[in-house]
């Protein structure tokens, strides 16, 4: 946890932090005393370099002191297959903390149905702060989630593509990943296994531009972060 993340305040002097996570990292793990100084920021507001000022069982008290500059954002659209539930907690708080700045979660063949149902989709918001305390960031990205893959891809995706460039991950493909590309665009990433044929047509009729990291097959979260690095470097 490098900020303390709370819900957006409206010029009060004073803050609390009385979230039991976050007093136990407080108290646990940074031995917080009055009068140390703490980065925190305020939900879609704004971060600030803030002093402890009072310590209570269950809450700590604080006053801002400057603010601070909050870390920029990719200008990316993530689109990624809704992968198995115990990567998703994953993709998302390392999606946030890369910095991305819409996050569309669709399916696809290769998605299992029973995905849509877990519970972890309902945590959304848990894995977004968890991502922006790690990157000192204070602005949640957008999320969507896209349960139809062709009405997606042909209703919107090919809309977007028109506006910005859609590089699509798939190892097969005989055209390279541009390297320090540094301009908005959208990023598509297949499911375990990949997209099946019928899907990288679709995508490449409507707009979408295949693209290769090599010949190695990479699990989700790791061709999300190397992709982001190679187009943003």
């Amino acid at each position: 946890m490098n900020i303390i993340l709370l819900p957006a305040q409206h010029n009060d002097e004073y803050w609390q932090i009385h979230d039991p996570r976050q007093l136990a990292h407080l108290k646990q793990y940074l031995n917080v005393q009055v009068g140390d100084q703490l980065k925190v920021g305020l939900l879609n507001q704004a971060r600030y370099l803030t002093e402890v000022v009072e310590i209570t069982e269950k809450e700590v008290r604080i006053k801002p002191l400057v603010q601070q500059p909050v870390p920029a954002k990719f200008p990316v659209t993530l689109i990624v297959a809704l992968p198995r539930p115990k990567v998703l907690r994953r993709l998302v708080m390392d999606s946030v903390s890369l910095g991305v700045d819409k996050l569309v979660l669709i399916h696809s063949y290769r998605v299992d149905k029973s995905y849509w149902q877990t519970p972890f989709l309902t945590k959304l918001d848990e894995y977004v702060q968890l991502g922006l305390e790690q990157a000192g960031d204070v602005f949640t990205p957008e999320i969507v989630l896209e349960k139809r893959f062709k009405p997606f891809v042909e209703d919107r995706l090919a809309i977007w593509s028109k506006d910005r460039p859609t590089f699509v991950g798939h190892p097969y493909s005989e055209q390279r990943m541009p390297m320090a590309f540094n301009q908005p665009c959208q990023v598509v990433i297949g499911p375990e296994g990949g997209f099946i044929p019928y899907e990288i047509d679709l995508m490449q009729k409507n707009g979408c531009q295949s693209m290769s990291l090599g010949n190695r097959i990479l699990r989700t979260e790791t061709a999300v972060a190397t992709i982001l690095a190679r187009l943003f470097s």
